[in-house]
């Protein structure tokens, strides 16, 4: 629909434009006091030509600026309500996480761990690896993972792979997939 208004409004700048080239013409010919050849019409012809085009091309080049103009402010609205979802999207999730952080605290304090213990299993939970765990905590391997032994033991679960689902399997399982469950199973 847009290139269809366009094109028609391209032929009325080109109708008005030839329109005005004639209507100059004539005049330069009928207030013309000399006697005209062919040679001094075709010149004005030209002249008025160049002119009437030129500013035939203006307008449709300030058209299109202005139309340009219009889609640049749009997509800056668009823009702007994305980022104001974002930002509340943002927000949304926060509450959610601090709840699950609290939750999980919660859940280390009924297992009574450590301080370390805590942010050993907060690392594993983000899927650091013990090398990775003692480097970031400035601390040997051999330490995290006798410290990640001391959390299997103390939530009684057989390794970091079942402490990490004791957290996150509910969190990401698809929805189709728990509706197939039976009624209570997968929920804590």
């Amino acid at each position: 629909m847009r290139g269809d208004d366009e094109r028609r409004i391209r032929w009325l700048w080109g109708g008005i434009g030839g329109g005005c080239f004639l209507l100059l013409l004539l005049l330069e010919i009928l207030t013309e006091a000399d006697e005209l050849d062919i040679l001094d019409i075709a010149a004005d012809a030209l002249a008025l030509a160049l002119t009437v085009g030129a500013a035939t091309g203006v307008a449709l080049l300030v058209q299109r600026m202005q139309r340009q103009h219009e889609e640049k402010m749009t997509l800056l609205a668009d823009l702007e309500v994305a980022r104001s979802e974002g930002e509340a999207w943002r927000q949304r999730m926060e509450m959610h996480l601090s709840g699950i952080r609290e939750e999980m605290q919660r859940q280390f304090e009924v297992w009574q761990m450590t301080e370390a213990e805590q942010e050993i299993g907060l690392l594993m939970l983000k899927g650091l690896s013990h090398k990775q765990i003692a480097g970031l905590r400035g601390t040997s391997e051999a330490t995290v993972r006798q410290q990640a032994r001391s959390i299997d033991q103390k939530a009684k679960l057989p390794g970091k792979t079942a402490f990490s689902a004791y957290f996150l399997e509910d969190l990401i399982v698809p929805e189709a997939t728990m509706r197939r469950l039976p009624q209570g199973v997968g929920v804590k």
